[in-house]
């Protein structure tokens, strides 16, 4: 029997620890703790509470050690651009920020009057999104960051509390907007821009790089098992990829979650004056990979309507209840920075359709599809763009994460796209994070025979384009897009 490991993937909304192992080639994997996550008002500020955090990760752990698991190896995966100030005395200053609290709404704007959108894409290759670290730490108090002798990102963090180490895994890294792409080190110009030095960063490492075992004080304190922390992709999207099957020619991926991640996988980065002006970015990938992609508004809005409508369906009676309305009723920036966290979003979709002339959607039903059909239509969108960035189509679109398991969605996108459309593994930031775990204790030999057992290990389903349905709607949406923008 193979290692035992252990993903501990955190994302906006909730946090999992799944256990997982190789048998007779494939991987068996398996839930052993869940819990909730999501920023809170504090102190003048949206907050994450990252003790919660670190606690229900022991919680998890425990749990682990009473299913009779002795001995694990554990990665570490979260969200990016956020981050955690540490002073000298190597305590947390405060809880960090939550990337969708206001603070950085002017940032973007006043930093780019200094140094140039020009100069900050070819140095960093990473898009311009106004809640990135560099206009976050450019917004964050000064005075709290001349007391600063660590920033850590968040899952560095998570990393550091558990065995004393500290290190900056550079798939994170680079969501920063400060990684210089092609030297791999911080850019001098944009941290002075931001009142920060590169040594208050722990030294940068590559994904797969071992951190360590836990801290005794943690063993004495809590019943664990022996554990050893690897710093794996700790960018949750960069893990998603490497827990991608990869099916297809010319494959492009869509880690569907809360933000929708659609790209492709380059050995050679691409910041080009097509993808400046389409704002797509370069982050840093597993084993020298580029994830050439777009951030777009995901599950996050039918998440906010769910949550809005009391939680009275499930995501899955949302989407039955869309798919019996017609698609394509109105059209949507999902983008629009109006839905990255409005009080009310059922308001603010139907606000946005009234100012534009538009049906309203008004049952559960009508919302989900304008959010299903809308996300579709976007994705086909992007896909059209990077056949002319990268200069030759894009066969097929591997769609993972929770998104993977909306059929409704998946097969709109394959028809107005006109691509095949492979789905699964709902789960593969965690598969992505194990897999990576696995790569450096020696139980896989490589990423692509890591791809070849997740094909073999998980369903994948496959949606092929309906011919004659939805003709034009694409080139209505990209016209729609144009005069709207």
């Amino acid at each position: 029997m193979s290692k035992t490991y252990v993903a501990v993937d955190i994302g906006a909304s909730s946090g999992r620890l799944m256990l997982a192992q190789l048998k007779d080639g494939k991987l068996d994997l398996q839930e052993m703790h869940r819990f909730k996550n999501g920023f809170k008002f504090s102190q003048g500020h949206d907050r994450w509470d990252i003790d919660h955090l670190v606690d229900e990760i022991f919680c998890g752990l425990e749990k682990i050690k009473q299913a009779g698991y002795d001995e694990v190896s554990l990665g570490i995966d979260t969200w990016a651009v956020d981050y955690v100030l540490v002073g000298e005395n190597g305590e947390k200053l405060q809880d960090p920020v939550a990337y969708r609290d206001e603070r950085t709404k002017e940032s973007m704007g006043d930093l780019t009057t200094n140094v140039s959108k020009e100069y900050i894409y070819e140095k960093t290759g990473i898009q311009f999104l106004n809640f990135n670290t560099l206009y976050q730490l450019f917004a964050e108090d000064k005075e709290l960051l001349a007391k600063t002798a660590k920033i850590m990102m968040i899952p560095d963090y998570l990393g550091y509390v558990l065995t004393g180490n500290a290190v900056t895994e550079i798939t994170n890294a680079s969501t920063t907007q400060m990684l210089s792409l092609r030297e791999g080190l911080f850019d001098e110009k944009l941290l002075e821009q931001v009142n920060v030095s590169a040594n208050q960063f722990p030294k940068l490492v590559d994904a797969g790089t071992v951190l360590g075992p836990v801290d005794l004080k943690w063993t004495e304190k809590y019943d664990l098992p022996k554990i050893e922390v690897v710093t794996v992709a700790t960018h949750d999207t960069a893990s998603a990829v490497v827990g991608t099957a990869g099916e297809g020619h010319n494959w492009a991926y869509l880690s569907s979650g809360t933000w929708s991640l659609i790209g492709t996988e380059l050995k050679v980065p691409e910041n080009g004056p097509e993808a400046f002006a389409e704002n797509y970015t370069n982050e840093w990938g597993a084993y020298g990979t580029y994830r050439f992609l777009k951030n777009i508004m995901g599950l996050w809005m039918i998440q906010c309507v769910k949550r809005e409508l009391n939680d009275e369906y499930s995501f899955a009676q949302l989407a039955e209840m869309a798919s019996k309305e017609e698609p394509f009723q109105q059209y949507i920036d999902v983008n629009d920075d109006r839905f990255t966290n409005p009080e009310n979003m059922i308001a603010e979709i139907q606000a946005y359709c009234e100012e534009s002339g538009q049906k309203i959607p008004q049952t559960p039903g009508q919302l989900a599809m304008a959010i299903y059909s809308n996300l579709s239509l976007y994705y086909a969108n992007e896909l059209d763009k990077m056949d002319k960035i990268m200069g030759y189509h894009i066969d097929t679109l591997n769609i993972v994460g929770g998104g993977s398991n909306v059929a409704l969605m998946n097969q709109l996108t394959s028809t107005v796209a006109k691509r095949d459309v492979y789905a699964g593994p709902s789960e593969a930031t965690a598969v992505g994070n194990i897999v990576v775990q696995m790569i450096t204790n020696g139980d896989i030999l490589n990423i692509y025979l890591a791809r070849r057992i997740i094909s073999g290990s998980f369903p994948i389903k496959h949606f092929t384009p309906e011919d004659g349905k939805y003709e034009g709607q694409l080139d209505k949406y990209q016209e729609f897009l144009k005069v709207n923008n």
